[in-house]
């Protein structure tokens, strides 16, 4: 079951959209209102997410709220990861939700949290048990990143990959399985979380991880799922098979969909970071993936021509 659309990854971030392209956000504001509105017209009861924010800066949502952005969602997400990323302690985690609290009404989202296994899989595994605690009960969504650890053969998504250091490294140490599926030490304190924390994971085109991700996701006990359909992929020869391969394997779990990513063609940059050069694009897609994937139910038709 698909429980939300969310709108982007990280727009905040210069590795998810470009800060040279969009230097006050003004063109990611209309790409998301559009596209909140084009969500709310193909299916009214779907929840709209506005993109997790990394780094937690509220400053970033005050903008989104003078736009108007915040108008066309319905819930707002942060990501946060104090032992690799962030300059601030694990500790400090129910301010810096409380902090994004504070600006709003909306309900905020946890929607990417997690520690690495890069310097040693037992801090991972305390920071997993750390991280449920800080967090049970504040916010309603709480989703671990990631399941697997990412193959060394593949690419992190950024764009800054030289100038990282040992930062670029840590995102392929994120997950409770090794790259050959065996199981670190955090696996075991997840399963005694789940009913607290949910998973956010990427699936790449075609992975091949995606079969044994849902079993260990359901030996888990794993609900809350999250996940994306890249935009760019869906100019692909063959898009929407693999779409369909994916959302069907996922179709046991309660999914927030992310759709990100600029196909390098629509870019004002031949980019994925990039701003498109026409933002109804962007909310085109998001449309057509809620009405294949999301659709209105008989009964919420009938309840709508009822009221």
């Amino acid at each position: 079951m698909i429980e939300a659309a969310m709108l982007w990854n990280e727009p905040n971030n210069k590795s998810h959209w470009d800060p040279e392209v969009d230097p006050d956000w003004s063109r990611f504001a209309e790409m998301a209102m559009l596209a909140g509105r084009a969500i709310r017209q193909t299916n009214p009861s779907l929840t709209r997410v506005l993109g997790g924010i990394s780094p937690i800066d509220a400053h970033f949502i005050r903008g989104m709220q003078a736009r108007g952005v915040l108008d066309h969602v319905d819930a707002l997400a942060v990501h946060g990861f104090p032992l690799d990323w962030n300059h601030w302690q694990i500790e400090e985690w129910p301010d810096k939700l409380a902090e994004i609290q504070s600006l709003t009404p909306l309900p905020v989202w946890v929607s990417e949290v997690g520690v690495s296994s890069f310097g040693s899989e037992d801090v991972q595994a305390w920071g997993l048990d750390r991280t449920a605690e800080l967090l049970a009960g504040r916010s309603p969504r709480i989703h671990w990143y990631s399941l697997f650890d990412l193959p060394r053969a593949w690419e992190a998504t950024t764009r800054h990959k030289e100038a990282e250091g040992s930062s670029y490294y840590r995102h392929f140490h994120m997950g409770l399985l090794r790259e050959d599926g065996t199981p670190k030490p955090a696996l075991g304190r997840f399963a005694r979380h789940a009913s607290v924390l949910g998973i956010c994971q990427w699936f790449h085109w075609q992975d091949h991880r995606l079969d044994d991700a849902v079993a260990w996701l359901k030996r888990l006990g794993v609900r809350k799922l999250r996940t994306g359909l890249s935009w760019s992929d869906r100019f692909r020869p063959g898009a929407l098979d693999w779409f369909d391969c994916q959302m069907q394997a996922l179709e046991d779990f309660d999914v927030t969909l992310t759709f990100c990513y600029t196909p390098e063609h629509l870019g004002i940059r031949p980019h994925h970071t990039s701003a498109p050069r026409d933002p109804e694009r962007y909310a085109e897609f998001c449309a057509e993936m809620v009405a294949r994937y999301a659709p209105v139910s008989a009964p919420a038709i009938a309840a709508e021509y009822a009221a």
